[in-house]
């Protein structure tokens, strides 16, 4: 016995355990307050049956009145009445639903500050995605959020996150169980916030009608509706690309096509190729980089070709409106099949090619200069296009000493040759050889005369007469007309010319063909006495596959006077009708100063670090290169759009391939 009681065993069914000293008022207490679990339960159905003997007809008339005022009750709710039983109670359906349509992908959040500022690092705009919503989000897609006074800020999804809807910790043992026993279509949206962080690009205004675009200078109202945008106009006024020019392929986001409305559905990507804004960006010079197998010769056809179209002239000094001509060097023998239409082109697609003004099919127009070299022969059997020969006349090296010059004459030996090379002529004229040139030096009297002089040490005349030795043979004065001569075939207002050098045996073979080519071009383009008014008074595109091969950075002499001829085409071509139009898979290897010239820059696949490095485009589509797929391209043109990528088209507009 203690204060508390007897905590003694006992059997709850030995009925003379309660006649114990105060055993029935304690029993009672425990039995009221606590329910001794070691005491036989007994059901309340007993208590009830046992208390009904005991008072007799009295309590069953308690009950009934009880039972009345319960039939006359009702539930909480209004409906029917309640039973007993809690697995039947009835509660009615109401209509929970919010009045009215939703509109967008969600809206302007404030909770983590809302901010539009000149320092891009400062300005804080995020967005609330809803549940519904949230599968159609992707990085780099354009949204527009609308002002009060209709105008619209104009943005890009930059960053998506997930956020704690409930202030809950999930990284533990329970939670990541839990996780990997549910099925993966169980994730339920709601128990998360999604947010969208936006990069602000432009405020999209109307200006008597017309709709235009400025700097943003005004921060959207909290809570202001986020919706894709899904108008070409508003998206093309946002983006900064013109209405009309020369075309390049559809908008994308992720490498999916921009989809809108408007029929068709897709966003046209084109160059300005007016003189509304500046010079026809043509003429501002273009790169095309891209990997083996990003498909850079295919994008290179499409783009050239519409250069081709007859409906593309430009105006010149004179006022004359005259139609593009194009050169293009091919090492891989694939350009001139440009002249082919292309059989894999259905009658669906030519249709839609022609419904978006995209200039298609074979150039009839389209000739294959050939380069003539001895012991080398061009098949040319995979285009219909007309084939010509060319020889490059020795004659040509009085001008453009660099020719003959090999790649490695220093400042002392370089002069040297010009000395030779001046002496020469004049003795022979410009009928003379290269054979001849070479029996010019080989006369012992000539070269003790210029040691004596003083003009050229007999060391550097040496090794100048090693150099000149060392260009292939075949290549100067063979049996076929002088590219000097051929001027109206190698310039054709409309006209494709393509110069292959696949079939020429050696890499320096082939780089005295296009420089000299070229540099012909270049020369009459800029002169002010040209040797032909026919490339000097036709708007030119120089297209120069594998152009780092011809316009590297180099301490040779003749790798500096070339690149110093084509950094000067690059800075002249606006007021001379020239456009470069480079293609490289190696744009770090092209000389800086060039470079430098491009305005406009076609990015497809590059796997090299130091590749997408060099070509300078913005961060968010540096990292995408990458992982592009045949086709994709980044096009970064300061002077006629935002950056933005595309997607090309993925039927030829010509020939193309086996």
């Amino acid at each position: 016995m203690t204060d508390l009681g007897d905590f003694s065993d006992f059997d709850g069914d030995d009925p003379d355990s309660s006649s114990d000293a105060g055993g029935g008022e304690q029993a009672g207490s425990v039995a009221g307050n606590g329910r001794s679990a070691r005491a036989d339960p007994v059901s309340e159905t007993e208590s009830a049956t046992a208390a009904s003997s005991a008072d007799g007809d009295g309590v069953d008339a308690d009950r009934d009145d009880r039972d009345d005022r319960d039939d006359s009750s009702t539930d909480v709710t209004g409906g029917a009445g309640a039973t007993d039983d809690g697995d039947d109670l009835q509660f009615d359906d109401y209509d929970a639903d919010p009045v009215g349509d939703e509109r967008g992908l969600g809206a302007i959040a404030v909770s983590q500050g809302l901010r539009v500022s000149e320092d891009s690092d400062r300005t804080a705009l995020r967005a609330f995605v809803t549940a519904g919503n949230r599968e159609r989000v992707r990085l780099g897609k354009y949204l527009v959020v609308p002002y009060p006074d209709d105008e619209l800020l104009f943005c890009r999804i930059v960053g998506l996150e997930y956020a704690q809807e409930f202030q809950a910790d999930d990284a533990t043992e329970i939670h990541a169980r839990r996780a990997m026993r549910r099925p993966a279509d169980e994730f339920e949206e709601r128990d998360f916030k999604f947010m969208a962080e936006l990069e602000p690009i432009a405020v999209l205004f109307s200006d008597d009608g017309d709709l235009k675009r400025r700097m943003v200078d005004r921060v959207p109202k909290p809570q202001a509706t986020v919706g894709e945008a899904t108008d070409a106009t508003q998206i093309k006024t946002g983006l900064k690309i013109p209405e009309a020019g020369v075309f390049l392929g559809h908008l994308s986001v992720g490498g999916e096509k921009v989809r809108t409305a408007a029929r068709p559905p897709t966003i046209d990507y084109r160059l300005n190729d007016d003189y509304t804004d500046g010079d026809p960006l043509v003429f501002r010079h273009t790169l095309v980089a891209g990997g083996t197998g990003s498909g850079k010769t295919h994008a290179s056809k499409n783009i050239l070709r519409q250069y081709l179209s007859e409906e593309r002239s430009y105006e010149m000094d004179d006022g004359r409106e005259v139609q593009t001509a194009v050169v293009q060097f091919d090492p891989q023998d694939e350009y001139a099949q440009m002249h082919d239409d292309n059989p894999d082109m259905d009658d669906e697609t030519a249709r839609r090619y022609e419904r978006e003004g995209i200039a298609h099919g074979g150039h009839d127009d389209t000739v294959a200069l050939v380069p003539k070299m001895a012991g080398s022969s061009y098949p040319g059997a995979n285009h219909r296009a007309e084939q010509l020969e060319f020889t490059v006349p020795f004659s040509m090296a009085r001008d453009l000493p660099w020719l003959v010059a090999g790649s490695s004459l220093n400042d002392n030996q370089y002069p040297a040759l010009i000395e030779l090379l001046n002496r020469f002529f004049r003795d022979y004229g410009d009928a003379g050889t290269y054979k001849q040139f070479l029996q010019y030096l080989d006369d012992p009297a000539l070269k003790e005369e210029l040691h004596e002089s003083g003009r050229v040490h007999e060391a550097t005349f040496d090794a100048v007469k090693r150099r000149v030795r060392g260009v292939p043979s075949g290549v100067f004065d063979q049996d076929a007309r002088p590219i000097t001569e051929l001027d109206h075939q190698l310039v054709r207002p409309g006209g494709l010319t393509v110069v292959p050098t696949y079939h020429l045996s050696s890499s320096r073979a082939k780089e005295l063909f296009v420089l000299a080519v070229s540099a012909l071009l270049i020369d009459d383009k800029l002169s002010n006495d040209p040797s032909s008014d026919r490339i000097k008074e036709t708007p030119l595109v120089l297209g120069m596959d594998e152009a780092h091969n011809f316009l590297t950075d180099a301490d040779s002499v003749q790798a500096q006077k070339v690149i110093q001829k084509f950094t000067e085409a690059a800075k002249q071509g606006r007021k001379e009708r020239l456009g470069l139009f480079l293609i490289t898979q190696d744009p770090q290897d092209i000389a800086d100063p060039v470079f430098k010239q491009v305005n406009t820059k076609v990015v497809l696949n590059l796997g090299d670090e130091d590749a997408i490095k060099s070509v300078n485009i913005p961060p968010n589509l540096e990292d995408k290169v990458p992982y592009m797929e045949k086709g994709q391209m980044v096009v970064y043109s300061p002077d006629n759009s935002d950056p933005v990528e595309l997607t090309g088209l993925s039927t030829c507009v010509t020939r193309h391939g086996d």
